[in-house]
């Protein structure tokens, strides 16, 4: 049975209260037929993450529109070159990324990263390396995903990994490669799940860009 607007609202508010890092009462929640749309402030972007990251896992929900902004504390305010420094020495840390294709500029707070990787983990593990750090109000990507494999993908290698996921029903996954990008289709039952499948997808070697148009319906 499809949840009404108001049961999916009281299902998020509930999740974010139950979420030790976030204050609930910071946090403004509204649906409307199962997108949801999360507003307010919080101290840091960690919380900002955290609360799209737990509405995701519930079922019900189809899209999320993250609104949430960012609003740091006196003592958590850093200035720009600081935060950069720390950035740069975050992701030369971090083995999996070859920073030194990577240019890191911050403006008031935000993050901008640019360059070309190879895979697409590597640019989360970037995000990640800087989701914690002091001072940070948000990250903006413009990586660019280059894969160093040149041969071209087959249909056929996409959907065998989504049938390797015991969560992922490939029945209602359709796939189509063009080039170096995945095109993904289909219905599935959370968000989740859509976006799993686009993990999976990612993870294809030679892959450019994934164009995720999985619609989610929820019974």
């Amino acid at each position: 049975m499809k949840k009404s607007n108001d049961v999916l609202r009281k299902e998020v508010m509930e999740a974010i209260k139950w979420e030790p890092v976030l204050e609930s009462n910071k946090i403004e929640v509204s649906v409307q037929q199962g997108i949801v749309t999360l507003a307010g402030t919080v101290d840091n972007y960690n919380q900002k993450k955290e609360a799209e990251h737990i509405t995701k896992d519930l079922s019900g929900v189809k899209a999320i529109i993250d609104d949430i902004k960012v609003d740091l504390s006196f003592s958590a305010i850093r200035n720009d070159k600081d935060i950069a420094s720390s950035v740069i020495k975050a992701l030369e840390e971090k083995w999996v990324i070859p920073n030194h294709k990577l240019k890191v500029t911050v403006q008031d707070g935000w993050v901008t990263l640019e360059g070309i990787l190879h895979w697409n983990f590597q640019r989360k593990t970037a995000d990640n390396a800087i989701r914690y750090m002091k001072g940070v109000k948000g990250v903006i990507d413009k990586i660019v995903i280059e894969a160093e494999i040149k041969n071209q993908m087959e249909k056929e290698i996409v959907e065998k990994a989504l049938k390797r996921s015991w969560i992922m029903d490939i029945d209602n996954i359709k796939v189509r490669v063009d080039g170096k990008t995945i095109f993904l289709s289909g219905i599935v039952s959370s968000l989740f799940h859509k976006e799993e499948a686009e993990r999976i997808a990612w993870n294809t070697a030679g892959v450019w860009q994934v164009e995720n148009e999985i619609f989610v319906e929820f019974d």
